[in-house]
């Protein structure tokens, strides 16, 4: 495995007037960066791939924005070197939930990370069980 770079990136969140100020997340993110990250869609599951939180949004949530930050150390990085997210929703009534969930995850770093975020609704995921994945790429 090669080890994580010492160069640090440069994110940039943008969001021109003209588009609006979005909660939570940015219109644009530029990145100048030595390495790019692409994490796979994270579900609620743990080490052994037990399902964490069957039928409770909120704890899966909770679980898969701490596998993405489990991807994310892995190679040196935090939530604040994400660039984009794309969010998959079984049921967009958990939006709210969602956003509680989100918005710990990024309280944890500093500076404050917004990344550009894409998020749907779809008819399932690969489990049945699974209520949300969250695919991601980060710039180091």
């Amino acid at each position: 495995m090669t080890p994580p770079s010492a160069l640090t990136p440069t994110i940039s969140c943008i969001n021109p007037p003209e588009l609006g100020d979005p909660p939570g997340y940015s219109q644009i993110v530029e990145i100048s960066a030595g390495r790019i990250l692409f994490i796979a869609g994270q579900t609620a599951v743990d080490a052994d791939s037990h399902i964490v939180g069957k039928n409770d949004f909120s704890a899966q949530a909770e679980r898969v924005f701490h596998n993405l930050s489990v991807a994310l150390r892995a190679r040196g990085c935090t939530a604040a070197n994400l660039v984009t997210l794309t969010v998959f929703l079984t049921d967009m009534n958990n939006l709210g939930r969602y956003r509680e969930a989100r918005n710990r995850f990024f309280a944890s770093v500093k500076p404050p990370a917004a990344p550009a975020v894409t998020l749907v609704e779809v008819s399932k995921l690969y489990g049945p069980d699974f209520m949300i994945e969250i695919e991601a790429v980060a710039a180091a």
